[in-house]
């Protein structure tokens, strides 16, 4: 299959791995055409019978992706959706947790928001130490993680850790995200494009019939996601009409977020954003 006509992405297959390279300058940022190239991407992925890995990596050593576009954000609207309808986002991530191939990420730089959520739905996540840093800062901005955080971080982290991660708002290295179970393994720079090759070859070494019903199985034993996911959309849905977090999202903006400059802090501008 050609992978051709993105323009956020790159992608290249060898062995049944298909590597996938973000490439959206400045920053990564999770807007409309990335969706954009995301969501056809895993329509062709799951398509191609030549794939039986993919691999996510960013072509910016700083920037994985930085999160989603706060821009598009304010521009969704305030009223609940249907209570059975995941939200577009919702449908565009799940397919790669539940299509018939391993996905993984290999994570160096800055992994936030809505970013920190695509690489939750993949199958594993692999960090750079002293590089990667991840977070769920929306709560500052007066939101909610949208995009399954909320569903997801307490089934790979636990309760308490997730409540710390979403209600704290803070960064986490890789050493510490490797700790709470965000990521499966934190590898120095140097270790870590090899170690995920060298898995994602093995993988792709086995009978794609094998693979497909082993992960099969495996979210066979997980539980529901439906209600939570919809509760997750209403109440971020909710959140957008409130003044506050509409005033939080305009200060971000102004103060350079969606910059390079101010992405690259640690921690991210959000506390100047509220006014504090």
């Amino acid at each position: 299959m050609a992978y051709d006509g993105y323009t956020t992405l790159r992608v290249a297959v060898r062995d049944g791995v298909a590597t996938i390279t973000l490439d959206h300058p400045p920053i990564n940022l999770l807007d409309g055409a990335m969706m954009g190239d995301l969501a056809r991407l895993g329509v062709e992925l799951e398509a191609d019978a030549e794939v039986r890995v993919a691999v996510f990596e960013s072509a910016d050593p700083d920037f994985f992706i930085a999160h989603a576009d706060v821009d598009l954000i304010q521009q969704l609207p305030t009223d609940p959706p249907p209570a059975t309808t995941p939200s577009v986002f919702h449908a565009l991530v799940d397919r790669f947790r539940t299509m018939p191939k391993a996905t993984i990420a290999r994570i160096e730089g800055f992994c936030r928001g809505g970013g920190s959520e695509f690489a939750l739905s993949l199958d594993m996540r692999f960090a750079a130490l002293g590089k990667a840093v991840l977070s769920q800062p929306e709560v500052a901005l007066g939101i909610l993680p949208g995009g399954s955080g909320t569903q997801r971080l307490p089934r790979i982290c636990g309760r308490g850790r997730a409540l710390e991660i979403v209600l704290g708002g803070e960064d986490f290295p890789a050493d510490l995200a490797e700790r709470y179970g965000w990521v499966n393994r934190a590898l120095s720079p140097a270790e870590l494009g090899p170690f995920v090759e060298r898995l994602a070859a093995r993988i792709a070494s086995f009978p794609a019939e094998a693979i497909a019903n082993a992960k099969a199985a495996v979210i066979a034993g997980e539980p529901a996601w439906e209600a939570g996911l919809a509760a997750e959309a209403t109440l971020f849905n909710r959140c957008l009409a409130i003044p506050e977090a509409r005033a939080r999202m305009e200060g971000f903006l102004s103060v350079g977020g969606q910059t390079r400059e101010v992405e690259a802090k640690s921690p991210l501008a959000l506390d100047v954003a509220g006014g504090s």
